[in-house]
């Protein structure tokens, strides 16, 4: 494992150069192009004796009424509803860039009560809301969900292939209402680099006014541009795709080390680099087992039987040893020397950690 670390990352940095140009869509965005969430409540009828349980799940009962009702179904007072084939669920999806009445959209369906599956299943028209409250879709079709399950009879063993309580609709959502968009309003639009970088964006604005005059390109701060676009839309939309082909040079990114404290995952970008140092590593085991004796009395002593539980303590202290890394300036020379520790992943963390504390880790050090 550590040779096939130690491996990998020579190879990153012997083939890959230490900054290449990318394209400024992979570097930004336009402010204002965006997605936006939908979320409704619906149900899905159809279900094989899979749906929820009724007295345990209230809510599909009143919605089952509720729809009824709307239907010109009135129930008697009183009714106690069992319904097996019918869940409550949740229809979740994205609502991309302008979007426009009559466009169609995936979305999923995931389970709110206790259904067991949902395969099968059809879901009921259902408005999706967004973050105002207001519909901007309604979703209805039949549910495909990627696996399969089998019971016993009696409710012996049971068998489950994936997950059965989320489905997906291919085009299952209509949208009914278009987000506005201000791109372009006064002549102008706002590019965000995804990740603020100063120098990066000094970069950014060096290219648009190389390429489209100068005065064209603006910087607000570390991440926001201001850009002059031209006032027709055909040409603005002609504008920006011109812009977001543009090659730009990336800023070194600043050195970090990004630590999973659940998994022991260590991942370090190639800006990391190590300082001399020295390192002791080893490890200490102490165990604490009982051990039973009994005490007998001697002949006609008129004693008792006597069972005693001393502790046994063990102590095991693996060999110690301190180890001098010399200053790497390459990610390859900091894998080498903290493989050669031979420290398991969660010691790696705490040795990272120390590192840091003294200097010799010259990077940020962030946990997740």
């Amino acid at each position: 494992m550590k040779n096939l670390i130690t491996s990998l990352a020579l190879g990153l940095s012997l083939l890959a150069p230490a900054v290449q140009a990318e394209r400024l869509k992979d570097l930004a965005s336009v402010a204002g192009v965006r997605e936006n969430q939908l979320m409704g409540y619906g149900l899905v009828v159809g279900l094989d004796g899979s749906g929820d349980q009724t007295t345990q799940t209230p809510f599909t009962v009143q919605s089952v009424a509720s729809m009824l009702q709307q239907l010109g179904v009135t129930l008697p007072s009183g009714s106690q509803l069992q319904l097996r084939n019918v869940a409550a669920v949740m229809v979740t999806t994205s609502l991309p860039a302008f979007a426009q009445p009559g466009q169609q959209l995936d979305v999923t369906v995931s389970s709110l009560g206790n259904a067991r599956s949902l395969r099968g299943g059809t879901l009921l028209m259902t408005p999706l809301k967004g973050a105002d409250g207001q519909v901007y879709g309604m979703a209805q079709g039949n549910l495909v969900v990627g696996g399969v399950g089998a019971q016993a009879p009696g409710g012996g063993a049971a068998t489950v292939v994936n997950h059965l309580s989320v489905g997906r609709i291919s085009n299952g959502a209509t949208v009914e209402r278009a987000v506005p968009t201000a791109l372009g309003e006064g002549g102008q639009i706002r590019l965000e680099l995804k990740n603020a970088d100063f120098a990066t964006t000094s970069r950014v604005v060096t290219a648009i006014n190389n390429r489209f005059g100068a005065g064209v390109a603006y910087a607000l701060d570390g991440r926001v541009i201001r850009v002059t676009s031209p006032a027709a839309s055909d040409q603005r939309v002609a504008f920006i795709g011109q812009l977001e082909e543009l090659d730009v040079q990336p800023a070194t990114l600043a050195a970090k080390v990004i630590m999973n404290a659940r998994t022991g995952s260590v991942v370090m970008n190639q800006a990391v680099t190590l300082q001399a140092c020295a390192i002791s590593h080893g490890n200490l085991q102490v165990s604490v087992s009982p051990d039973t004796q009994v005490s007998q009395p001697g002949p006609l002593s008129g004693g008792q039987t006597a069972v005693t539980e001393p502790g046994a303590v063990d102590i095991q202290q693996a060999p110690g040893k301190v180890l001098q890394l010399q200053a790497g300036a390459q990610l390859a020379d900091v894998v080498k020397a903290l493989n050669a520790i031979g420290a398991s992943p969660q010691d790696l963390l705490a040795i990272l950690q120390a590192m840091k504390a003294s200097g010799a880790l010259r990077a940020e050090l962030e946990i997740i």
